[in-house]
Order: structure tokens, then sequence, then C-alpha cells
């Protein structure tokens, strides 16, 4: 009896960018202490998150336009509401991203990202997290933002299927969607939160990702 080929069907890992990749509080708070001071810039930084899925509830505004919008809500100073949209192409990855992408692409693993963000943006941080992504699915390209379910439905789409893994910072943007479609999630828990929706994994950064995405797989 002859063997029957084997075929290893790719494993996809999907990644929220901002607050799980790159330093999305980090960026945003340091335009708030320049604008509005260090006293200030914590309950702004609150405030902002409270903004934000307002203003992408519809879909129809850009990242671009979401961040200017929370800025002049915020009270910027005349010209420089601009402030948060021109910064992010400089925001940084957290110290041990690039590493842990480079490790789960050396153990296999495909890497997509799902942002609520614009298409320069996602390629000016891919630049800085070190390329390797196969593919990169925006809000402002399909008129979705998570915790919509848009991003995922995208993804299925243009690859087949859903993916193995979600890895994400955000309980409200990720982890619950994920839930709801019934994937499997690493919650990047950064701030030391308490879990409302239940990942299936929780890391308290990226370092142990390549082992955590193959135990999950």
């Amino acid at each position: 009896m002859g063997k029957l080929a084997h075929v290893a069907r790719d494993r996809w890992a999907t990644f929220d960018c901002y607050g799980t990749l790159i330093d999305w509080n980090g960026g945003i708070r340091a335009q708030l202490v320049r604008l509005f001071g260090e006293e200030r810039a914590g309950e702004l930084l609150h405030r902002y998150h409270e903004l934000e899925p307002e203003l992408e509830a519809d879909g129809t505004r850009s990242y671009r336009e979401v961040l200017t919008e929370a800025m002049r809500r915020l009270g910027a100073p005349a010209g420089q509401e601009t402030a948060l949209a021109d910064s992010l192409p400089d925001w940084q990855p957290f110290a041990e991203v690039p590493r842990a992408l480079e490790e789960a692409r050396g153990g296999g693993w495909k890497l997509a990202l799902l942002s609520n963000t614009d298409r320069d943006y996602i390629e000016a941080s891919m630049r800085r997290l070190g390329g390797g992504f196969k593919l990169a699915i925006v809000a402002s390209e399909i008129g979705s933002y998570k915790p919509a379910l848009g991003h995922w439905r995208a993804f299925e789409e243009q690859v087949g299927r859903p993916p193995d893994v979600h890895v994400a910072a955000s309980l409200f943007h990720d982890v619950a969607p994920a839930n709801e479609l019934g994937l499997p999630s690493i919650w990047i828990n950064r701030l030391g939160e308490t879990p409302g929706p239940q990942p299936t994994r929780e890391l308290p950064d990226l370092s142990r990702l390549a082992e955590t995405l193959d135990e999950l797989a």
C-alpha cells in the first residue's frame, strides 16, 4: 500500500499592532505631555481611550481623521490637532517584539496584522517591526473597526479560512471578537489588567510568543 503524502497546513497568527507590537500608549502620551504638560497627560490619555471607540463606531472615518478629531475634542492648541496623526509613523515597537516575531516566523508561522488604522500608517509600522508580515488588513480599507468582525471576515476572504491564533493586548477590540468567532487568543497583558472576556492564554509581553503559539496550534 502506497504512502499518502502529508501536506502541512500553513499556520497563521494574526496580530493587533498598536498596543500589542507598537507602544501605542507611549506614542499618544508623548504628544499629550508635549502639548498639555505632564500633569494633565494621564487624565487626557484616559479621555482619549473613551473618545476613540466613539469616533470609530460607524467605520466612516480614516484613522488619521479619528486621531485628529480626538485631539480636537481634547482641546489641542490651534494648529496642533494633527499632532497624534503626524507622530504615529515614529511610534516604536516594544523592546522584545522584533525578536519574538522573528522566532515565530522561524517556527513556520505566517504572520498577519488586523489593525484599526490606515495603509500608510501600517506600512510605516511594519518597517519598524522588521517586516515579515504576509498580510495587513486595515480599518480604513474595509470600512470597519474592531471589535466589529470585518477584519476577520476580510482575512478569511483573502486566505480562505480563519487564522489559527489571534494575538492582541485589547480585551475589548480583540479578545472579545476572537471569542465570538471561536478563535484561540493570546492576550498580551502589558498593563496588569483583570480580564473580562477570557483569553485562551495570557502573557505579560511577547517574549514567550513562539512557544505559546505552538502550544495552541
